[in-house]
């Protein structure tokens, strides 16, 4: 796809995420796992061309069989790969976790001694395409380390405060030296921000605040035009200069509640470009985020249009189907074959 032709571009993580085909079940004693695209800004673009959109994701794996993977699946879901480059001496990422519903997701992180998503330097940007295309979305963890940290100042740089610039915050403890660290480069990339989002605690690295109408605020301060403090089971609360919209969360059963924000973000991406209401955005945000909880995977469970329109009309997107229903289609689709034991 030409440059010309994208209408969104996220930048950050991209790898394999492996997830284990039980639901209450230690890692230790699983034996079947299904592979899926990961990482939260290759979901977000995932997420947005379920939707409709033309995304592209910068990003890096590693010269192996995964990276293969990676760059083929985006593809397969819609986003262009054009922006993936290849690390020769690194792996691509794998990323385990472990499912306890409703509440308890651990993550298992396989980056070190880097990660090739991290590897992205300022050269290997195609600044034009950052700098016209209509949205740009990119994570806090991709500033954590060089070059990535560099490249993303760099592409910052060259787009300006540009309508629609998009700080997922995205704080990951495990990628920093120090909180410090991180508040120093959230400030600073607030600057080049025109759309700000995270949850409470990542509110609180960026601004540190995290009552959400005070980290609302101060997000504001820091320069944004709509600033969105996920509240977890209290919904959302989204803050312009002079609207304030705060909406609740959809009641649904969750299997896994990894991929939700990233399923949030697609569908914000979604009610940028088409200039719905604040209101309509974040009450899509919210249907989009529940129905990835109340499946296992995060790529591959990103929502239509269609289902989005049926969980807020009070149907069930899944059509009754069980956790067990789920895990059978899953392996007569054949995804996780090359991870099962």
């Amino acid at each position: 796809m030409a440059a010309a032709d994208l209408d969104i571009i996220t930048f950050g993580r991209s790898g394999v995420d492996l997830y284990p085909l039980a639901v209450g079940t230690g890692l230790e004693d699983v034996f079947s796992f299904g592979k899926f695209l990961g990482g939260s800004p290759a979901n977000v673009a995932v997420a947005a061309a379920r939707l409709g959109h033309r995304p592209a994701v910068i990003t890096g794996v590693g010269d192996d069989p995964f990276g293969g993977y990676v760059k083929q699946e985006l593809v397969r879901l819609g986003v262009d790969d054009g922006f993936v480059i290849t690390a020769d001496d690194l792996n691509t990422p794998i990323t385990f976790c472990e499912i306890y519903p409703p509440d308890d997701f651990p993550l298992y992180f396989y980056r070190r001694p880097s990660a090739p998503d991290l590897q992205v330097r300022p050269e290997d940007l195609d600044l034009a395409a950052i700098r016209e295309v209509p949205l740009f979305w990119f994570s806090g963890t991709g500033l954590s380390e060089e070059p990535s940290r560099s490249a993303h100042h760099a592409a910052l740089e060259a787009r300006g405060r540009t309508r629609h610039t998009v700080f997922d915050l995205d704080y990951r403890p495990m990628f920093w030296s120090s909180v410090e660290e991180a508040r120093e480069e959230y400030r600073r990339a607030l600057q080049h921000a025109t759309v700000a989002v995270g949850n409470r605690e990542e509110c609180e690295v960026a601004v540190g605040e995290t009552e959400p109408e005070r980290a609302a605020d101060a997000l504001l301060e820091a320069g944004v035009e709509i600033a969105i403090v996920k509240q977890g089971p209290k919904g959302v609360l989204g803050k312009t200069r002079d609207e304030r919209v705060e909406v609740a969360p959809n009641l649904i059963q969750v299997i896994n509640g990894l991929g939700a924000g990233d399923s949030f973000g697609g569908s914000l991406c979604h009610g940028l470009l088409s200039g719905q209401s604040l209101t309509e955005t974040l009450t899509r945000c919210n249907a989009a985020g529940a129905i990835v909880t109340s499946r296992l995977e995060c790529s591959t469970a990103m929502p239509t249009t269609e289902e989005i329109d049926l969980l807020l009309d009070g149907g069930d997107p899944n059509h009754g189907q069980t956790i067990d229903q789920m895990l059978a289609g899953i392996r007569s689709r054949g995804l996780g074959e090359d991870a099962q034991r």
